[in-house]
């Protein structure tokens, strides 16, 4: 499998690409599954539609992976917190705010996620299949504020304030290890875990309210699975200098990061980190950047193409292709 081969830095003839949000509702195929169901959270646990929503970026892009359609905030439910995605506002979330009555969960409570991944192992061969979660930070974050946030005053009160804080990082860790390693065992051949709030924190506060944690939790992980693990963290380069001696195989950044700096310095893999916005320009355009940008990668191993964060719902799926055309196109000999 390229990506696999390219994370353990083989010889690779160009490199993997696959892309965050690569399913979605930019794809015509994709909003007509999701007429079948209610709600979005309904849809994810729709085993028959998550699994095909998952193959569509396979069938229409060919893509060099499969990250199985899912939410980073499904495994905060048997946790004990209500959780909600209302349209045209995202999800909404309720708990009670007492650490003590939240659960330690189970795989089986899940169980749906797993027979996604089964199901769309048994249609693709020869494309690894990415599992994923949350970060401990991130899910926190989600649940402090209830829902999205612009300035996370909440999240940074609660961080900086709270004796709950390091007992509800410990039980996200517990819970999110439980949720990965059901996954590699339900099939992943890799997983991703998303840090999207920690860019909105210091250097200082990252070490110590995050990193502290980070660190741990993947060490963890990685005692039990030899599969890789991808680290995407959106924000401030500086992170970097943390995140070096971080126990994961990748490093996942978005386009604010001088990730081609980073990659002549450190010795792990990258993935990313094209600017999305990147795709509303127009078809030639949208080639001589790509190039541009692909010809700048400092080593032929060990990097795997992507955005630097998900595609959106008015993004051109005929552009997308051609995104993925052109990388699958550029030839490392």
């Amino acid at each position: 499998m390229l990506l696999l081969k390219s994370l353990k830095g083989e010889k690779i003839p160009r490199f993997p690409v696959w892309l965050m949000r690569q399913a979605g509702r930019y794809m015509p195929q994709y909003r007509e599954l999701r007429e079948k169901e209610r709600d979005f959270l309904s849809f994810c646990k729709n085993v028959d539609l998550a699994s095909k929503v998952s193959l569509l970026p396979v069938e229409l892009l060919q893509v060099d992976a499969v990250i199985i359609f899912s939410d980073i905030l499904v495994p905060l439910e048997p946790m004990g917190v209500k959780v909600e995605f209302l349209e045209g506002e995202g999800p909404r979330l309720e708990w009670d705010g007492s650490v003590k009555s939240l659960k330690k969960i189970s795989f089986s409570q899940v169980e749906f996620v797993g027979e996604v991944i089964r199901r769309v192992k048994a249609q693709v061969k020869d494309v690894p299949v990415i599992g994923f979660s949350g970060a401990p930070f991130t899910l926190m974050s989600y649940m402090v504020e209830g829902r999205s946030s612009k300035d996370f005053k909440k999240t940074k009160l609660f961080m900086w304030t709270s004796e709950q804080y390091a007992d509800l990082m410990k039980l996200l860790c517990e819970n999110l290890l439980e949720y990965l390693l059901g996954q590699i065992r339900a099939g992943a051949d890799l997983l991703q875990v998303f840090d999207s709030w920690a860019m909105h924190l210091s250097y200082e506060d990252f070490e110590e309210y995050v990193y502290t944690y980070l660190k741990p939790f993947f060490e963890e992980l990685k005692k039990h699975t030899d599969k890789p693990v991808i680290y995407f963290f959106r924000g401030s380069g500086s992170f970097l200098r943390a995140l070096e001696n971080l126990p994961v195989d990748a490093l996942s950044v978005d386009w604010t990061v001088d990730m081609v700096s980073a990659m002549k310095e450190s010795s792990k893999a990258f993935q990313g980190n094209l600017d999305p916005a990147l795709l509303y320009c127009d078809e030639e355009s949208l080639q001589k950047k790509t190039l541009e940008f692909l010809r700048c990668i400092p080593r032929k191993t060990k990097y795997v193409f992507n955005l630097g964060h998900g595609l959106m719902p008015d993004m051109e799926l005929s552009k997308v292709k051609l995104l993925v055309d052109t990388v699958k196109g550029y030839r490392l000999s």
